[in-house]
C-alpha cells in the first residue's frame, strides 16, 4: 500500500517523507518508487522532534495501524489518513477516537472503493433516480486462500472487519448506514471459529430496506446491487458498473472514464487527492467508524 500511494503522491507533484522500519521492504520501495523510506521506525523519527507535517498517511499492517495512529496523535498531528479499518478491533478503534478527539484531531479511513469511477457514477444515477429504496451486498471470503496465508491468528480472526468490511462499507455509504438490523451466523472455520456462513437484513437511517449474505465454506465473490425506482446497478466486479433498467431484463456495462483506476490502484487516486485537498465528505472518520464497528459485531458473531 505504500508503493501505491508513493506513485499517486509523485504523480500529484505533492512533496512527501516515508518511514519505514525494514532494509528489505525499504529496498523494494526505493526500487518500484525511486524514493528511499527513511529507516528505523516511526517511534525513532518522532524522537528527532520533526515538524508537523500536513497530514500523514498510515498504511502499515492491521496489527499496527492503532499503535502508530495513537503515536502520531500524541505527537501533535491532526490530519491522519489511515488505512482501514482503523484498527484490529472495536476496542482499538475505541481508543484511537478517543484519542482523536482528545487531541482535537480529524483521523479519516482509507476506504477507497468508495472512490472507484464506478461509484462516482452510481452516485450520479443515485442522485437522478431519487435516492437508493433497497440494496444487498455479499462478502463471501475463498477459505481456502485465506487459511494457508501466514498472517497473525488475530487478524484472521478479526477478517470481516479487517476484510470484508470493504464490502459493507460500501453497501452502507450507498445506502445509508444501519439503523435497525437482524443478524444470523452459522458455523466457523480454523482461522475464523465465530462464523462462516452470515445472513441478515435491516433498515437503513434513509429509510432504505438492506439485505446480505455470505458463505466462506462455498464458492461466491464480493458484490452490491443497488436498487432505485428506475434502476438496479450492479458492482460485480466492484470496479465495474453495471445497470438494469427498469422494464427489461437485460443487465448492460456501464461505460466510464476509469483511467485513474487502471493506472493506479483503484480509488486511490481521487481518494488521496480527497485527502490532500481536505475534501473529507466522503470519507468515514474514526468516530464514524466506531459507531459501524457494533454493527460489524452483529454481522460477523464478534459479541
Amino acid at each position: 500500500m505504500a508503493i501505491d500511494y508513493a506513485k499517486v503522491l509523485i504523480d500529484q507533484k505533492v512533496d512527501f517523507v516515508t518511514i519505514g522500519r525494514g532494509e528489505r521492504n525499504a529496498a523494494i520501495f526505493a526500487d518500484k518508487t525511486g524514493t528511499k523510506p527513511i529507516l528505523g521506525g516511526l517511534n525513532s523519527f518522532l524522537n528527532s522532534k520533526p515538524d508537523i507535517p500536513q497530514g500523514v498517511v498510515v498504511a502499515v499492517g492491521v496489527e499496527s495501524l492503532a499503535e502508530t495512529t495513537l503515536a502520531l496523535l500524541y505527537y501533535g498531528i491532526k490530519r491522519i489518513l489511515c488505512e482501514k479499518p482503523g484498527g484490529l478491533d472495536q476496542e482499538q478503534i475505541n481508543k484511537v477516537s478517543d484519542a482523536a478527539i482528545a487531541h482535537g484531531a480529524n483521523v479519516l479511513l482509507a476506504y477507497n472503493r468508495r472512490f472507484y469511477c464506478s461509484v462516482e457514477k452510481a452516485m450520479q444515477i443515485i442522485d437522478e433516480d431519487g435516492g437508493v429504496s433497497s440494496f444487498h451486498f455479499e462478502f463471501t471470503e475463498w477459505s481456502h486462500i485465506i487459511s494457508p496465508l501466514e498472517k497473525d491468528l488475530l487478524i484472521k480472526n478479526n477478517w470481516f472487519l479487517g476484510n470484508s468490511s470493504h464490502v459493507a462499507d460500501l453497501a452502507f455509504f450507498l445506502g445509508g448506514r444501519p439503523e435497525e438490523i437482524s443478524c444470523f451466523t452459522i458455523g466457523g472455520v480454523n482461522w475464523h471459529p465465530r462464523s462462516s456462513v452470515f445472513a441478515g437484513a435491516g433498515r437503513s437511517v434513509t429509510g432504505a430496506l438492506f439485505s446480505y449474505q455470505a458463505n466462506w465454506e462455498a464458492p461466491g465473490r464480493w458484490a452490491v446491487e443497488i436498487l432505485t425506482k428506475k434502476h438496479r446497478l450492479y458492482f460485480k466486479p466492484m470496479e465495474k458498473l453495471h445497470i438494469q433498467k427498469i422494464g427489461s431484463v437485460v443487465v448492460e456495462e456501464v461505460e466510464i472514464n476509469d483511467l485513474l483506476d487502471k493506472v493506479f490502484k483503484p480509488g486511490l487516486y481521487k481518494q488521496t487527492e480527497a485527502f490532500i485537498h481536505k475534501r473529507h465528505e466522503k470519507f468515514i472518520t474514526i468516530q464514524g467508524q466506531l459507531i459501524m464497528a457494533n454493527f460489524y459485531n452483529k454481522i460477523a458473531n464478534y459479541n
